[in-house]
This record gives structure tokens, C-alpha cells and sequence, in this order.
């Protein structure tokens, strides 16, 4: 099972503001909040979201090796529609509107979206939950 999974950010305010409103909707809990970081948890596992101070580069492309997205099991087809039109108002940029909601194939329900700083997520269906 998965721990934690942490995300190196340029802006902490803004991280916050777009993966809170993300992660609070998707079920999980604030956990921690220190100076550079914030985090959210769900069961076991949590997100943390840090402002390092070893941070070198102020960008994330998750076209470059390394992390191209997280996916989320986001509830049913109509939370998902919900997250989607809501998501621009909370700093996440809908990825793929003209394949919406299967971008990922025509038995695939979900959501792609970007947020300010480049990290995408995939919020999956319920119906599309596989082993």
C-alpha cells in the first residue's frame, strides 16, 4: 500500500488553494501544516505538498522523466462531472475537453486536469475502477 507521496512546488500559497480544494473534495483530511508544507490524508495514506528549500528549478513538466500524473477513484460519474466544472475555479485546467469524459478510452470515465504549476491528475469514475 502506498505511504505518502510528496510534491515539490514552487508557490505553497497557491499549492495549497488548488490541491486542497482537489484532495478535500476527493475525501481526504487536512493532517499536517509546518512552514514549507501542507498535507492531506486519507486512510494511511497522504499527500504532502512542500515549498523546499533545496528546490532547484521553479517548473514541473510532466512531459519530462518523472511523474506525468496521479489518478484518483473520484466517485461516481456525476461527482466527476462536478469536479470537472468546478476545477477551473479552483486553479485546474480541464486536459483533453474534446475527448471529455473519454480521453483515456471509450469504457474509461475521467477527468484530466492540470493545475497551475504543471502536476496533472486523472479522476476516475467508480464504474471504471479496475484490478
Amino acid at each position: 500500500m502506498l505511504h505518502h507521496i510528496e510534491l515539490w512546488v514552487p508557490d505553497l500559497p497557491r499549492a495549497t488553494r488548488e490541491w486542497g480544494w482537489l484532495l478535500t473534495r476527493l475525501g481526504y483530511d487536512p493532517y499536517q501544516d509546518w512552514q514549507h508544507g501542507r498535507s492531506w490524508r486519507q486512510g494511511t495514506a497522504y499527500l504532502v505538498v512542500e515549498q523546499s528549500l533545496a528546490l532547484t528549478a521553479a517548473d514541473h513538466d510532466r512531459t519530462r522523466p518523472g511523474l506525468n500524473h496521479l489518478a484518483f477513484h473520484a466517485g461516481t460519474r456525476e461527482e466527476v462531472d462536478a469536479l470537472d466544472a468546478e476545477s477551473p475555479d479552483h486553479g485546474w485546467t480541464p486536459l483533453f475537453a474534446d475527448r471529455y469524459p473519454h480521453a483515456g478510452g471509450p469504457e474509461h470515465y475521467a477527468a484530466y486536469l492540470a493545475n497551475t504549476d504543471g502536476f496533472e491528475v486523472e479522476l476516475v469514475a467508480e464504474a471504471d475502477v479496475r484490478p
